[in-house]
């Protein structure tokens, strides 16, 4: 059991809109039940937008790594639980867990996270007032490792798909939702990959912002057996804003 006040969980019932044929929660719907699971959580210890607000600056998610060793199914009861993970210079770490209502892990994440000065959209240092979060974070040995290495990027597009930013893909700092840059990136994949594995590992690096009108290009290179590397591209000056790995397996192996 961790050993911090600062950790938040919720209980939550798998909705249908969430899940795929195979009724199965979809690894888009997964991210965004983490990413509203941090937000609770930031808004109940005094870290969250509104907080930060004040000192012009805000939260921005570096990097994610998703294992699961399955995914919920529809109607199914799980818990969510996160918390913060301690400050590494100008990085902060999170970690989340996903149980079954047994209390079986399914799912866990180790992420990065930084400061972004909402003035000059460039990197920022911590505000004092965080600095009192350092003897409230959970024992290092507690936490998950932090992602490491760099994520390869595609050097060829096996497969390609086009998209449009639009005003109801955007959140709260103004730019592309980070669930959606995981869900463009899956969407090329081939529906027997789709249909047929179960997305076992995901590994994602966000490198820039996407706003309002962008012209995105995602690209997915097959890089060994049930490995996948995906980058998504501004077409307007071909600058990668994010790009990640993800490793499937076919469902008779799961």
């Amino acid at each position: 059991m961790l050993h911090t006040d600062l950790q938040y969980e919720s209980n939550y019932r798998v909705r249908a809109y969430e899940i795929d044929s195979r009724q199965r929660m979809t690894m888009p719907a997964l991210s965004r039940l983490m990413q509203e699971a941090a937000l609770q959580n930031v808004i109940e210890i005094g870290m969250s937008f509104w907080d930060l607000e004040p000192h012009q600056v805000s939260w921005v998610l570096n990097r994610q790594q998703i294992h699961i060793k399955r995914m919920p199914k529809m109607n199914e009861q799980i818990r969510v639980h996160t918390t913060p993970a301690g400050f590494l210079r100008l990085f902060t770490l999170r970690d989340y867990r996903v149980f079954s209502e047994s209390g079986e892990l399914i799912a866990h994440s180790p992420s990065v996270w930084l400061l972004m000065n909402t003035q000059t959209r460039g990197l920022a240092s911590r505000p004092p007032f965080l600095e009192a979060f350092d003897a409230r974070m959970p024992p290092r040995e507690q936490c998950f490792a932090r992602p490491k290495g760099k994520i390869p990027a595609p050097q060829q597009a096996d497969f390609t798909n086009h998209y449009r930013v639009h005003w109801h893909d955007l959140d709260f700092n103004e730019h592309l939702n980070n669930t959606l840059y995981i869900q463009w990136m899956l969407d090329p994949l081939p529906p027997e990959v789709l249909g047929q594995h179960n997305l076992t590992f995901l590994d994602i690096n966000y490198r820039a912002e996407c706003q309002l009108h962008d012209e995105l290009r995602a690209e997915v290179q097959q890089a060994g057996e049930g490995e996948y590397l995906h980058r998504i591209i501004r077409v307007s000056d071909e600058k990668m804003l994010a790009n990640a790995r993800n490793i499937w397996k076919p469902t008779a192996q799961i």
